[in-house]
């Protein structure tokens, strides 16, 4: 069983940065595709920033030249960072992670969701 679990929300001034992290454990033997996603209150999941194998990354315009996405392999975690924040950056953040795991039939590819990490921009 593979787990994530996201942190470094909180709040912060207009203008202020934060960075999340989204760890992942469990018998992962790679991390593929990675997705930040966040959901302000009362408006549907929206993507922030993908990222695939390849390693190129799609972001959304709204954050476009302020979050940066990242990875350590070796820890099986990755980051977006977030700068130049704005108010209406906030919402609820969640990661996505494709990945595939060891398990007894072989390597298989599983989609997981971290919990979720408020972001809150406020003066």
């Amino acid at each position: 069983q593979v787990q994530l679990v996201e942190s470094g929300g909180g709040l912060v001034q207009p203008g202020g940065s934060l960075r999340l992290s989204c760890a992942a454990s469990g018998s992962i033997f790679s991390i593929n595709a990675m997705g930040w996603y966040r959901q302000a209150p009362g408006k549907q999941r929206e993507l922030v920033a993908i990222s695939t194998s390849g390693g190129s990354t799609n972001y959304a315009d709204s954050v476009k030249g302020r979050f940066t996405t990242s990875r350590d392999n070796a820890k099986n975690t990755v980051y977006l960072q977030m700068n130049s924040l704005k108010p209406e950056d906030t919402a609820v953040y969640y990661c996505n992670l494709d990945v595939t795991i060891e398990t007894a039939w072989g390597r298989k590819g599983f989609s997981y969701w971290g919990q979720g990490t408020q972001v809150t921009v406020s003066s």
